[in-house]
């Protein structure tokens, strides 16, 4: 017989929370117990898709306890909220990034495990079918040993997108509401960062944040890599763009991540794989081959793999700790930035 829809709220009715709502509701192992917003717009959420409403959590609570909640509020309340619902055993997804703070990060991981209730970080990409076949190129060694990277993330975030305060203060630049993202993908397929260098700027907009950076990782594994980050920059290099993930961003057909390994190069999202016809070497002419990937929405089966944890059924793919682990490597990013110092990651 099969097992009744998991009753799953969502806290934010933002821009992400939005979509976290559309997933749930479309899911067939998932309903939609409650919208969470003090704010009139998500009140108008929840009318139009005819869910109960409710303006924080404990209100929730005393009308009937989640089999899980979504966490899409400001970076900022993440912390707040994400302990609420582990001190009501609820076990959790936080959108990316899971704190604003390692400090925040590692309170919210430390009360995960003394109350033994499942903790999930939002990088949703790592459930896209196209990274997955990535990660299965490389872990097979198909291009030998990774050597470096490259990746981008380019493009222009409008100026009505900083009407909201909170994304012009600090924890609302691009390195950690959108390079955080990279890192999470970077970690997985070169294993963990060990030191960093970094230069940011605000030059542009000028807000308290930063809206450039440019990146230098050395992996535990010895690769190299380069992350160039900038949302004022008019461009097709960005995962959004170049993915299709978000149907809002015009595809672009591009690549944005270059992997490059001693035996074969590869690209992200199109999965091209570059290598020499025979033996390896610069006047050798290339084959190039293009892997197939599955197209599905990685915010869906996010949720899938979400019902499947709060069963018991399987582990996070990206757990709280994982959440923590990009975050420090984040802060050693911001700190390297700005005391134009080489910063050692901790583990």
């Amino acid at each position: 017989m099969a097992s009744a829809p998991l009753k799953l709220a969502v806290m934010g009715a933002g821009q992400i929370g939005a979509r976290h709502i559309a997933h749930v509701m479309n899911h067939n192992d998932a309903s939609l117990h409650a919208v969470i917003d003090p704010s009139d717009a998500g009140r108008a959420v929840a009318a139009r898709t005819g869910t109960p409403w409710h303006a924080d959590l404990a209100s929730m609570l005393a009308s009937g306890r989640p089999d899980g909640l979504i966490i899409a509020t400001p970076n900022q309340l993440h912390v707040e909220h994400g302990l609420a619902a582990i001190a009501a055993d609820i076990p959790v997804l936080i959108e990316k990034p899971l704190a604003d703070s390692v400090a925040g990060g590692e309170a919210l991981v430390l009360a995960a495990k003394r109350a033994g209730v499942p903790l999930l970080t939002g990088h949703h990409r790592r459930h896209n079918p196209m990274v997955q076949r990535a990660k299965a190129i490389i872990d097979a060694g198909r291009i030998g040993r990774i050597v470096t990277v490259h990746a981008f993330f380019w493009l222009m975030k409008p100026d009505d997108y900083f009407d909201m305060p909170w994304r012009r203060q600090p924890g609302a630049g691009p390195v950690l509401l959108n390079f955080i993202h990279d890192i999470d993908l970077l970690r997985h397929f070169c294993g963990e960062v060990e030191t960093v260098q970094a230069f940011a700027s605000r030059d542009i907009r000028k807000h308290d944040v930063d809206e450039t950076a440019v990146v230098i990782l050395r992996f535990v594994s010895g690769a190299l890599a380069t992350v160039n980050i900038s949302d004022t920059v008019v461009a097709p290099w960005s995962w959004e763009h170049t993915t299709g993930e978000n149907p809002a961003f015009p595809h672009t057909d591009q690549s944005c991540y270059h992997i490059g390994g001693s035996h074969c190069s590869l690209s992200l999202p199109r999965l091209e794989v570059w290598s020499n016809a025979d033996r390896r070497g610069w006047f050798e002419p290339f084959a190039v081959s293009r892997i197939v990937a599955v197209d599905a929405d990685p915010l869906a089966l996010q949720i899938t793999q979400f019902c499947r944890v709060i069963r018991g059924e399987e582990p996070p793919l990206v757990s709280g700790l994982d959440g923590l682990a990009n975050l420090r490597v984040v802060d050693a990013v911001e700190r390297a930035a700005r005391d134009g110092a080489l910063i050692k990651v901790l583990h």
